[in-house]
C-alpha cells in the first residue's frame, strides 16, 4: 500500500510541476524555467545519494553504464523537459498533457524493437485510444475566444500545431529515456539508483550549460521577472519530489502497479490547471473526453493482458483475443 501511495503522490506532484511551470512561462521563457529545474534536480539527487549512502557508488559504474546514464539525462531532463514546457507554453497543460502521455506508446515500441517484448491486441487497443484521445482534445481548440464584458479582451488562444509537435517531442524523449536507464543498470547490477540519477543529472546540467553559450541565453535568464520566480522554484521543487516518489514507489511496488497509477497525473493536471491557470488554459467537453480516453488507453497499454483478463474474469475466448500477440 505504501508503494501505491508513493506512486499517487508522484503523479500528483508531477501534475503540480506542470501547472506551476505553465504559470511561469505565461510571461517568462522556457529557458528561464529550465535554468532552475535542471541544476536543482541534480542537487536534489546528490542529497538523496548522500542520505542513502550511495555517493561512493558513483565511481563504481562501468563506462558503458555511464554513457547510457549520460544520454538518458540529456534526453529526459533537457530535451524531453524543454519540449514539455514549451508545449505547455504554446497550448496549455490541458491540451499538451494527452499528447505527452503518448510516451507510454513510445516506450512500448522501443521495448518491442530493442528488447523483443510482446505487443498484444490489448496494447494495440490502448494505443489507439491514447492517440485518439490526444486528437480529441485538440478539437475546436484553436477557436478564438474573448472574455465577457463590454471591454472584451483576447483570451488565451493555443498554438495547436507547434504545441503538438513539441508535446510529441516530449513524448519521444520521456518514452525513450526509461529504456536508456534500464540499459545502464543492466550493465551495473546492484548499484543504487540515486547514484545513477546523479550521473544523469550531471550530464544534463553540463549539456544545459553548453546551451547557455548561445548568444542571448544568459541575458534571457537574467531577465527573469520577480513574479515568475516562485512558479519556477515551485516547478523545480515539485519535479524533484515527483522523481523521488516514483523511485520510492518502484522500490516498494511492482512496475505493473506503479505505471497505471502514474497515469493519474493527467487527471490531476486538468483539475489543478482549472484552479491555478483558468485564464491560460482551454477547457471544454472535448478536453475532458480526450483526457479520460487517453488515461483509459494508457491503462490498457500498461497492464499485462493476462492479468487484466484474470482481474475482470473475462470469458476465455475474449481473454485469448486480447492476449493475441501482434509483435
Amino acid at each position: 500500500m505504501l508503494g501505491i501511495l508513493y506512486a499517487a503522490l508522484g503523479a500528483f506532484t508531477f501534475a503540480v510541476n506542470n501547472v506551476a511551470m505553465r504559470r511561469g512561462v505565461v510571461t517568462g521563457s522556457v529557458l528561464q524555467g529550465m535554468a532552475m529545474t535542471v541544476p536543482f534536480g541534480g542537487l536534489t539527487f546528490l542529497v538523496i545519494a548522500v542520505a542513502f549512502g550511495e555517493l561512493g557508488q558513483i565511481t563504481m559504474f562501468p563506462m558503458v553504464a555511464v554513457a547510457w546514464l549520460a544520454g538518458q539525462g540529456v534526453v529526459h531532463f533537457v530535451c524531453g523537459r524543454y519540449c514539455n514546457y514549451k508545449s505547455n507554453q504554446l497550448m496549455g497543460v490541458n491540451l499538451s498533457a494527452p499528447v505527452v502521455q503518448l510516451q507510454i506508446v513510445v516506450a512500448m515500441v522501443w521495448a518491442v524493437l530493442t528488447l523483443h517484448e510482446i505487443f498484444t491486441v490489448l496494447q494495440a487497443i490502448g494505443s489507439v485510444l491514447m492517440v485518439g484521445g490526444s486528437f480529441v482534445t485538440q478539437r475546436n481548440a484553436s477557436r478564438r475566444k474573448t472574455a465577457p464584458g463590454p471591454n472584451a479582451v483576447q483570451a488565451f488562444r493555443p498554438h495547436v500545431v507547434s504545441g503538438s509537435l513539441f508535446a510529441l517531442g516530449a513524448a519521444i524523449g520521456y518514452g525513450t529515456s526509461p529504456l536508456m536507464a534500464r540499459e545502464a543498470f543492466l550493465h551495473a547490477p546492484g548499484i543504487g539508483t540515486a547514484a545513477g540519477g546523479c550521473i544523469a543529472y550531471a550530464s544534463a546540467t553540463v549539456f544545459f550549460a553548453l546551451i547557455l553559450l548561445k548568444p542571448g541565453s544568459l541575458s534571457d535568464i537574467r531577465g527573469t521577472r520577480r513574479e515568475n520566480l516562485p512558479w519556477f522554484m515551485a516547478g523545480a521543487v515539485t519535479v524533484a519530489i515527483s522523481q523521488a516518489f516514483v523511485y520510492a514507489s518502484l522500490a516498494l511496488a511492482p512496475l505493473i502497479v506503479v505505471t497505471p497509477i502514474l497515469q493519474l497525473s493527467l487527471v490531476f493536471r486538468l483539475g489543478l490547471s482549472q484552479w491555478v491557470n483558468r485564464e491560460h488554459e482551454v477547457m471544454n467537453a472535448a478536453v475532458i473526453v480526450g483526457a479520460v480516453t487517453a488515461v483509459l488507453g494508457s491503462l490498457l497499454v500498461a497492464l499485462p493482458s493476462a492479468d487484466l483478463a484474470s482481474w475482470l474474469a473475462l470469458p476465455p475466448p475474449l481473454a485469448d483475443f486480447l492476449r493475441y500477440r501482434l509483435a
